[in-house]
């Protein structure tokens, strides 16, 4: 069983570490630098990119795995000293599933039905899509994803600690 419970919170630790990466590199390369283009290169490749990150290895693996894998690992360690990192980490990835469902994910939604960027006027597909809140929030989720893996770093070093 202990052998279980440290690989459940190992894979939900590695999981959201990714994710947390994910939306890091979105804050300090791919936004900063999709904003130095032209409308139209701008709206083609923010489609082309989210389409391509609506993969079953990226949504079910590390967005919604990450999700699962730290509430098994919660559901594993209770009673244990690691729970509360567990939970506390459970909670800030949770906010960040709903900023990205509530805030992120419609913006994505209605740049990509927007149309192809041949036949679309790109610059109000642009400035409906709102970059700068986009960004906000997408920031929000960076830094809360963030703190989840430290949680969650820190849960495995007890758990680790523990079974030694």
């Amino acid at each position: 069983m202990e052998g279980l419970r440290i690989a459940a919170l190992l894979a939900a630790t590695i999981t959201t570490g990714m994710v947390a990466g994910v939306y890091a590199i979105w804050a300090n390369t791919i936004m900063p630098g999709l904003g130095r283009t032209d409308d139209r290169t701008f709206v083609g490749a923010f489609q082309a990119m989210d389409r391509a990150i609506l993969n079953p290895v990226f949504i079910g693996l590390g967005f919604l795995g990450s999700l699962v894998l730290t509430l098994v690992a919660g559901l594993l360690h209770l009673g244990e000293d690691p729970l509360p990192w567990i939970a506390a980490a459970f909670v800030l990835y949770l906010l960040t599933v709903i900023i990205t469902i509530s805030a992120n994910v419609p913006r994505n939604d209605a740049l990509r039905a927007a149309g192809d960027p041949d036949t679309i006027d790109v610059a109000a597909a642009r400035a409906a899509f709102d970059e700068a809140r986009w960004r906000r929030f997408n920031l929000a989720r960076t830094g809360l994803n963030t703190v989840a893996f430290g949680l969650l770093a820190w849960a495995l070093f007890l758990a680790g600690k523990a079974a030694a």
